[in-house]
């Protein structure tokens, strides 16, 4: 489709050929043949940065600093990708319906995953810095955009799993020209959003330095150009928390033109558009014409009266109705003033009389219980009943807030809270108690035994789904499985935990979502043991007769029947 929608460019980065020796097949076992290394992983990892949902398979990426990505979703997916190059992501996309997942290192490598397979099918190395990037809903293409204000197209073929940059580009010349200026080339890209129901035709663009364009890509030329130094604000809207909402006329020297931070769109038609920036102001602008029109252009808004502000770093929208167009729900972290606490902003707005007379209903802050790393919104799905937020904090901590949750926030005259959202559900507690001991167990029994195995754990699982109830966790990865038959269903891994408190724990290690089986205490029915309570030291278990035997840090040792 972009053949005829983009300049042809022949210096466009071009992915470098293997050699005739890296595609010699070699049949000499080498030390990478026998390296070990993860292919699963519990939990979510120390080092999570970045996310990304598909809510049509409802699968949830979380990337890491470290170059891991762990895959979770519905009918208990679970699944961790292994980058070969260890650094961060600063870009995590999915290609929606398509079992593709997108990423983009900090060393300017896109990289492509094959969710079925597990394993990068594809990468591409980019010759300058990728500072934006984006995909187009639907398709296999995808925005570049990098330091040198260039905007790029990269496509990938699933048939041949090859990445490849199209010779197409957005030519800074056109920008120059549509926005009065020259300075496009001089400027990096800080943003490329494909426009909402645009059939891919067009595509946002945002420079560093404040200047926004609509590009149409099936007739090569710039529709909308926003952020010049002639456009006037026409209102200011304080939304402090600790004063009331207030409109305020713009003064006379306010600069529109400063660096960009973050934006999103605020309406599915794609006509208006919020935009972070790094002195803490967030505004929305009209882009339904490219001619400024007194009242109805751009309206700024400030979470802070104070002069030195933090950058608006994540900006989310979430429309009020499915099909509304003018009110809904943006979510900001940052711009608040520099040293307070570290919450994340909810804003309900309503511009049904226009962007010029938009209104701020209220404001809510929620208090986080780390530092944010990022968040998603997503609504119900096949495999997810409810909509809602995640919200990831260091070190690890995934939090879940329904929309239930969301719609008592903000609906409440108090404007801070702090709430108890539903946690990332953790089957093996490695804290409170503290594990100090631990084994992997093979269930190395047949016939007639592990056929009463199987229907015994199945069964004391059932019971504890039917006492907890139905879990409110939107995603059934990573949590153990609701639904197992008893009849087919065969164990093969124990995993069983020691504690400090002399406890032991066996789960169900069969599947990735590990699941609680029964809880041994340290105490022995009709027997007193001295020291029964003290840390378990060590674990030893004999598949063939089902038994485990239990030594602590005073040296008692306990042989237990376990299964039957």
């Amino acid at each position: 489709m972009f053949s005829k929608f983009f300049r042809k460019n022949a210096s466009v980065a071009k992915q470098p050929q293997p050699s005739a020796q890296e595609n010699a097949s070699n049949a000499i076992l080498t030390s990478k043949d026998i390296n070990p290394r993860v292919n699963l992983h519990y939990g979510i990892p120390y080092t999570s940065s970045v996310m990304a949902f598909d809510p049509i398979q409802s699968l949830l990426a979380v990337g890491t600093l470290d170059g891991r990505i762990k895959v979770i979703g519905g009918d208990n997916i679970e699944g961790l990708l292994v980058s070969p190059k260890h650094f961060p992501f600063k870009y995590l996309e999915f290609l929606q319906n398509q079992g593709f997942l997108v990423s983009v290192s900090s060393e300017n490598e896109i990289q492509v995953w094959d969710l079925e397979q597990r394993r990068m099918t594809s990468s591409l190395r980019w010759e300058s810095s990728i500072t934006a990037f984006s995909v187009i809903h639907g398709s296999s293409y995808m925005y570049v955009g990098d330091e040198y204000g260039m905007v790029y197209v990269v496509k990938y073929n699933a048939e041949e799993a090859s990445l490849a940059p199209l010779p197409y580009y957005v030519p800074t010349s056109a920008i120059d020209e549509a926005s009065g200026g020259s300075s496009s080339g001089q400027h990096s890209i800080v943003g490329v959003l494909p426009q909402p129901s645009s059939q891919g035709n067009r595509v946002l663009i945002a420079y560093d330095n404040g200047l926004l364009i609509l590009w149409d890509v099936s007739e090569d030329k710039v529709v909308v150009v926003k952020g010049n130094k002639d456009l006037q604000l026409t209102g200011k809207i304080a939304v402090n928390s600790q004063e009331e909402l207030s409109q305020e006329e713009p003064s006379d020297d306010e600069q529109l033109e400063k660096e960009i931070s973050a934006l999103c769109w605020t309406s599915g038609s794609g006509t208006v558009l919020a935009v972070g920036y790094v002195d803490g102001d967030i505004m929305l602008w009209n882009l339904s014409t490219s001619v400024p029109s007194k009242g109805n252009d751009v309206v700024k808004l400030q979470l802070s009266s104070d002069e030195r502000r933090l950058p608006v770093i994540v900006l989310h929208w979430r429309p009020k109705r499915s099909r509304d167009d003018c009110s809904g729900q943006l979510f900001v972290y940052g711009g608040d003033a520099i040293g307070s606490e570290e919450v994340l902003t909810i804003l309900n707005l309503d511009w049904s009389a226009g962007i010029g007379k938009l209104k701020c209903i209220g404001r809510t802050d929620i208090t986080l219980g780390g530092s944010f790393a990022d968040m998603v919104l997503f609504t119900s799905g096949a495999s997810v009943n409810t909509s809602g937020m995640l919200v990831l904090t260091n070190p690890g901590q995934l939090h879940f807030y329904d929309s239930t949750c969301l719609s008592f926030l903000t609906s409440k005259e108090e404007k801070k809270f702090t709430v108890s959202p539903i946690e990332y559900p953790m089957a093996i507690p490695t804290a409170e108690p503290n594990m100090t001991a631990a084994r992997l167990g093979l269930i190395c029994v047949d016939g007639n035994l592990l056929k009463a195995l199987s229907e015994k754990i199945s069964a004391a699982k059932l019971r504890r789904v039917e006492v907890s109830g139905k879990s409110a966790w939107p995603l059934t990865g990573g949590i153990p499985s609701q639904f197992l038959e008893a009849e087919i269903y065969k164990v093969e891994r124990v995993y069983i935990a020691g504690y400090q408190d002399g406890s032991v724990r066996i789960f169900d290690a069969t599947c990735p979502t590990f699941s609680l089986y029964c809880v041994l205490g340290p105490e022995v029915k009709g027997t007193s043991i001295a020291g029964a309570n003290a840390p378990v030291s060590a674990l030893a278990f004999c598949s063939p007769k089902l038994t485990l035997a239990i030594g602590n840090e005073l040296g008692t040792v306990r042989v237990l029947g376990i299964f039957l």
